[in-house]
């Protein structure tokens, strides 16, 4: 387990999942982050990838052959290497082997990095493409607050807050294969940019934001006072979700997200499909993977070709997660 800290919060991070395990406010005296009760949800803030939710039948075409791969992809469940690690910073990877390739058939490394500053938590994914053919993939955060936090509150007096909209258009899953269903669309009414928490929100499962609606969303108590918001400027997804009779929200940002229903065409055609091209797309290996190479030069092990290598394609994304003082 690593610690970042600083006098407004405690940020713990495991080497499982790169998964953000617990953020302690110290100036509100109380845990945000949802403590993984079995009872209603076993995880904390998970990363999704290759795949945000389900593939429909939890299968996916590559290249014209079929892969299987269960919900929110397998990065979730594997240890990552941490690579580096200051004051207020914490650097895990992950790369491929040889199970994730049977669900997966790609090169890859991941990086996720955990930047605390003040009161804002600064997730950064980069993807990078090791592989000789093109990538298609998505990611996606999944972190849930606690919801309620104040004693003696119930999480319907709590409110969802946006950036002023006066409706946002979601959908739902499928009851049966857990995948979308864009052509029944739902509203979400605002006032101000705001709802209450219903009680019934979530009795059918996540509600699914597409086409960029969401650039910021966040929690807000029941005065009305902000409690932590997500920034997410350019992520064209966006998932809700709580666990019925759970006292969390998660607020979950994606790149990307699970199949429509029935999908069953090559992976590469999937809408919002993350796309990393082959390594005759040129940058520097050096420059790029300085962290990389750190790590493998202090393990001895490293080879003479990742010392020569000098062209791959990345994609960087991140969020923020901001908290809020109560005064």
């Amino acid at each position: 387990m690593h610690t970042i800290e600083n006098e407004e919060l405690r940020v713990m991070i495991s080497n499982h999942g790169a998964e953000l395990s617990g953020i302690f406010d110290k100036r509100n005296n109380r845990e945000v982050l949802w403590n993984a009760d079995p009872k209603y949800w076993k995880r904390h803030a998970p990363v999704l990838f290759p795949n945000v939710g389900r593939l429909y039948e939890d299968t996916c075409l590559i290249g014209g052959e079929t892969y299987t791969s269960g919900q929110h992809g397998f990065a979730r469940d594997m240890e990552f290497t941490c690579v580096e690690e200051t004051e207020n910073s914490v650097t895990h990877l992950l790369e491929a082997t040889d199970a994730t390739k049977k669900a997966w058939p790609y090169e890859f490394q991941l990086y996720i990095t955990h930047t605390l500053n003040g009161r804002d938590l600064t997730v950064t994914w980069k993807v990078v493409n090791k592989d000789q053919e093109t990538m298609y993939f998505t990611i996606g955060a999944h972190p849930a607050f606690n919801v309620p936090v104040l004693p003696d509150t119930v999480q319907s007096q709590y409110h969802l807050t946006f950036s002023g909209q006066k409706e946002l258009t979601y959908c739902l899953l499928h009851p049966e294969y857990a995948t979308a269903m864009p052509d029944q669309p739902h509203t979400l009414s605002l006032e101000n940019g705001t709802c209450l928490i219903d009680e019934h929100m979530f009795d059918e499962g996540a509600l699914i934001f597409d086409d960029g609606q969401i650039t910021k969303a966040g929690i807000a108590l029941p005065d009305g006072t902000p409690y932590v918001e997500i920034s997410c400027e350019g992520f064209p997804n966006f998932g809700i979700w709580s666990a019925i009779g759970a006292p969390f929200v998660c607020l979950e940002p994606w790149m990307g997200r699970c199949d429509n229903t029935g999908y069953n065409e090559e992976l590469s055609k999937k809408p919002n499909i993350n796309t990393l091209k082959p390594t005759e797309i040129l940058c520097d290996f050096r420059e790029i993977d300085e962290r990389y190479l750190k790590h493998k030069r202090k393990a001895g092990v490293l080879s003479k070709s990742e010392l020569i290598a000098s062209s791959f394609f990345v994609l960087q994304s991140r969020y923020v997660i901001i908290f809020f003082r109560r005064f």
